[in-house]
């Protein structure tokens, strides 16, 4: 196993960490079910500032371990019988849009943490940051964590590249490789509908222990895999053509909605192609625009009740904020 990303070096409180959001292309829900998954950091950020303090809390608020799972999980895993903290969050990425927020707070947070206990490599990090989101979640796959700590456009259980690092649950373990970034735009819009991540992942599951359902996780299967491999070789009518057929599968497990389909609609004219991303059933979006379009399609999606962003790859993952260079 190689690990081309720094580890995240020892630095005393305060300390602070910032991760990128994500967007998934191909192979979301089948993931969870073991099938490739093809997810891309984007550069918009969460970063989280950790300090000393009397009292635990976040963002003022000494009642957060009680009322957020993501901060409870995180100090339970990565701060456990720590001295009282002061964390202070703040995000570029919509909360509840399938763009990785959670995933993100997640990574930055185990990152700060783990600096503050001595440093961490970027493995053990992509495990713990998993463990934060799956504990506060109940269900779903190491694809979004990975991104976020990895960077870039990655691979999970797919791709020809050397391992990165595997990720274990209690049920899979997902093995993480490095697709070239073929330098495009994107853009992701939010639909503002907000989506929930465990009742989607649920809902899939059942939809897919149906009699049919190896059918179509064998279809959501090979998509991802031609798709991992036309995002590499840059190939655009091959990926505009996959993310169609990725859209109808997702169709067919239930986890589409009439707001996303709009903006689909709206997406057309100036993108090559568009499908949503993450959990569904609400969130987002994500479009491939035509060459020089990308305003127009801003617009056209905003135009529909959209929050839209242009987005490009982030190539680093979760790190320390003005921390010293790794010796």
């Amino acid at each position: 196993m190689t690990d081309e990303l720094p580890p995240i070096p020892p630095h005393p409180l305060p300390v602070s960490a910032r991760a990128p959001g994500k967007c998934i292309l191909f192979g979301e829900h089948a993931v969870v079910h073991g099938a490739p998954e093809l997810v891309v950091a984007i550069d918009l950020h969460t970063q989280v500032l950790v300090g000393p303090s009397s009292v635990t809390s976040l963002n003022h608020d000494p009642d957060a371990t009680a009322k957020n799972p993501y901060f409870r999980e995180g100090l339970a895993r990565a701060w456990p019988d720590g001295p009282p903290i002061e964390v202070r969050a703040v995000s570029r990425i919509p909360r509840a849009a399938g763009l990785g927020s959670s995933a993100a707070f997640a990574a930055a947070f185990a990152a700060a943490l783990g600096a503050a206990r001595g440093g961490l490599g970027r493995p053990e990090l992509a495990q713990r940051s998993f463990e934060i989101e799956r504990g506060a979640q109940g269900v779903g796959s190491a694809g979004d964590t990975t991104a976020v700590v990895g960077g870039g456009y990655l691979a999970v259980n797919g791709g020809d590249g050397p391992v990165l690092w595997t990720v274990a649950g209690a049920d899979r373990r997902w093995t993480v490789r490095r697709v070239a970034d073929p330098k495009w735009s994107w853009v992701v819009c939010h639909s503002g509908i907000p989506r929930a991540t465990g009742p989607a992942v649920r809902a899939v599951g059942a939809r897919l222990a149906r009699p049919d359902g190896p059918t179509l996780l064998a279809e959501f299967d090979r998509v991802a895999r031609d798709g991992i491999r036309a995002v590499g070789a840059g190939d655009r009518p091959a990926v505009a053509e996959l993310m169609r057929r990725n859209q109808e599968l997702l169709r067919e497990v239930g986890v589409s909605h009439p707001r996303l389909e709009a903006l689909i609609a709206a997406a057309e004219p100036a993108a090559e192609a568009a499908k949503l991303t993450g959990a569904g059933a609400g969130g987002s979006i994500v479009a491939l625009p035509r060459p020089g379009r990308e305003a127009d399609l801003v617009r056209r999606l905003a135009r529909a009740g959209g929050l839209a962003f242009v987005v490009r790859a982030e190539p680093n993952g979760a790190a320390l904020v003005d921390a010293p260079p790794s010796p």
